[in-house]
């Protein structure tokens, strides 16, 4: 989809300007577009893009079943061109029936002090940020036995990656009667897979914490390249300490393991998804050398949009 080139430049310098780190403004993808223009005239756009989820889809544990996601173009506007954009999607939403199982959503860049005004003015909350961190790895700890997972641990580590999500129930999406159907799949792949990108931590035998980590390459034209600067990436999937365990140290001693292996298998950097709202992730991360890039803002319903 097309939209006026000095609305996409100024967007690209917004983005230079709010955070070193980021990619590129991307050119917006297909979609129902969203005009309105401000006092003085200028033009802001968004695009609007609806994705629709079964109970199968293993997006349904971090996602509404029925969301609306706007990707906003308000160049140096400020918060007065988002507000405009949020008012024309809640004027839309007025002829929609929208569900309880439903959500709108921003992805926008996290440091945007004024975004976060006009997401907060309409009712969205960050649910969700992309972390990243590209500091040299901490040394390991030895008092913790950290290992490579394999096969025989598939139980283990379903049960694992299933507290992750009664937890996160709480504290940020909703959680789902499926879960463990969901997680199985990739979970059971990545164990049997040559170079296994899981990670336990022992104490006496027992597994106290796990982490489920892939590679991905941020190369030109790739989804990868529209979230972080260009390279080879350590992705951290899903990390989980055993509920009993937590406050112990595992989780700590783990990822200094799992950022040095990453870090050895040539990473430019490394980087996680978690949720601002829960207590636990949201201090560990940032003490871990996280900090977040993108946030997810949301309302859920999607009829709450105000």
């Amino acid at each position: 989809m097309d939209i006026a080139e000095p609305l996409l430049a100024a967007c690209k310098a917004r983005f230079a300007a709010v955070d070193a780190l980021l990619p590129p403004a991307a050119p917006p993808a297909e979609g129902l577009r969203l005009d309105a223009a401000t006092a003085d005239g200028t033009q802001v756009t968004g695009v609007l893009q609806r994705h629709r989820l079964g109970p199968g889809d293993v997006s349904t544990l971090w996602s509404a079943a029925d969301t609306w996601q706007l990707f906003p173009y308000f160049g140096d506007t400020g918060t007065e061109g988002l507000d405009l954009l949020l008012r024309a999607l809640r004027g839309l939403l007025d002829g929609e029936a929208t569900g309880d199982d439903s959500a709108c959503a921003v992805v926008w860049p996290s440091r945007d002090a004024e975004a976060i005004r006009a997401f907060l003015d309409h009712g969205l909350v960050p649910l969700g940020a992309l972390g990243v961190r590209t500091a040299p790895p901490p040394p390991p700890d030895p008092a913790v036995d950290v290992r490579r997972a394999g096969p025989d641990d598939f139980a283990v580590a379903l049960e694992l990656a299933t507290a992750t999500f009664d937890y996160t129930g709480l504290v940020a999406a909703p959680r789902r009667a499926n879960t463990a159907d969901l997680l199985a799949p990739a979970l059971r792949e990545a164990l049997g897979a040559a170079e296994p990108p899981v990670w336990l931590a022992e104490d006496g035998g027992a597994v106290q914490a796990m982490a489920h980590c892939a590679w991905i390459d941020a190369t030109a034209g790739s989804a990868a390249a529209e979230l972080l600067p260009p390279g080879r990436w350590g992705y951290v999937n899903n990390v989980v300490t055993a509920p009993g365990e937590r406050g112990g140290g595992f989780g700590r001693a783990l990822m200094a393991r799992v950022h040095q292996e990453l870090r050895t298998g040539g990473a430019t950097g490394t980087y996680l998804y978690y949720n601002p709202t829960n207590p636990l992730a949201s201090v560990f991360w940032h003490r871990q050398g996280y900090r977040p890039l993108w946030t997810t803002w949301e309302v859920r319903p999607a009829g709450a949009l105000r």
